[in-house]
C-alpha cells in the first residue's frame, strides 16, 4: 500500500436491520431515522441508507453504511449521542441486525 492509499483508508460500517413491523410506512419512518444522523455526528464522513426493494424471504429491510476515518472514530460515533437516540429507537422496532466493519 502506498502513502496516499494510507491516507484515504476509511472504516465502512455496514448494518442491515429486519424491522419487526416492515409496513412499507414503518420502514419509511425508521430509513428516516437513520438518515438524520447526516450532517449530526462529525466523525461520520459518509451515510447512506437504502430500503429494500426485493421483499424476498432472505432480505432485510434496510441497509445503512457509513465510512468514518478510523476505529477510534467509530467508536467515538457508536457513544455519540445522537447515534443512542437513533439506537434506542432500532431497539424498539427491529427485529434483528447484522453488521460488518471494514477497511476500504
Amino acid at each position: 500500500m502506498n502513502s496516499f492509499e494510507e491516507a484515504v483508508s476509511l472504516i465502512t460500517h455496514i448494518v442491515f436491520f429486519k424491522l419487526k413491523d416492515n409496513s412499507p410506512e414503518k420502514v419509511e419512518v425508521t430509513a428516516q431515522v437513520l438518515r438524520d444522523m447526516e450532517g449530526k455526528i462529525e466523525q461520520l464522513k459518509y451515510i447512506e441508507v437504502g430500503v429494500d426493494v426485493l421483499h424476498s424471504a432472505r432480505s432485510y429491510d434496510i441497509a445503512l453504511i457509513t465510512k468514518v476515518d478510523s476505529l477510534a472514530d467509530l467508536e467515538a460515533y457508536q457513544v455519540h449521542p445522537e447515534h443512542q437516540k437513533v439506537l434506542a429507537h432500532m431497539n424498539e422496532v427491529r427485529e434483528s441486525s447484522v453488521a460488518v466493519d471494514f477497511e476500504s
